[in-house]
This record gives C-alpha cells, structure tokens and sequence, in this order.
C-alpha cells in the first residue's frame, strides 16, 4: 500500500491534453465523457483506497510487544479483518 501511495503522490495529474485516450468502443459523447471522467478521478481515488488500506493494516496490526492480540478488535493476531485485507491485496 505505501508504495502505491508513494508512486501516486508522484504521478502527474492526468489531462487528456497530455495523456490522449484510450481507443473507445462506442462514438457515444457520453461515453467520452464518463471516459475522461474516470481517468480523471482515479488517481486521486486510488490514492484514497491506498491510504484507507493502509490505515486499516495499521489498526488492525499486533499489540504492544510479546502481545499477540489485535490492536483493533483485540482478537488474537493475525484476525480475520488483517487476514482478508492482505488476501486482497496480495
């Protein structure tokens, strides 16, 4: 996760002045839009889901040291919250 926040603080913003668009399956004005739209948005959104992740691994990691219970939930570590962010992730 840190490292998809870091490359994403570095990213240029996208604008479709510099970046161009993909080839697009439909001559829609809307889909262009909804296009530009979403590439747009999604560094900034993938930047948040990055540190949302990543707050939630922080919550939910071991307790103090020699203490094996989560620091969030207080379940023995690793719980099942730690274990199904890192499955999806990995």
């Amino acid at each position: 996760m840190q490292q998809i926040l870091e490359r994403s603080d570095r990213a240029v913003p996208w604008d479709p002045d510099t970046v161009g668009l993909p080839e697009a399956p439909s001559d829609s004005a809307l889909a262009r839009i909804n296009d530009v739209a979403f590439y747009a948005n999604a560094r900034n959104e993938v930047s948040t889901l990055a540190s949302v992740c990543a707050d939630l691994l922080h919550l939910h990691s071991p307790g103090e040291e020699n203490e094996h219970r989560c620091r969030g939930c207080r379940l023995p570590w690793p719980c099942s919250t730690f274990g199904e962010i890192a499955r999806l992730i990995s």
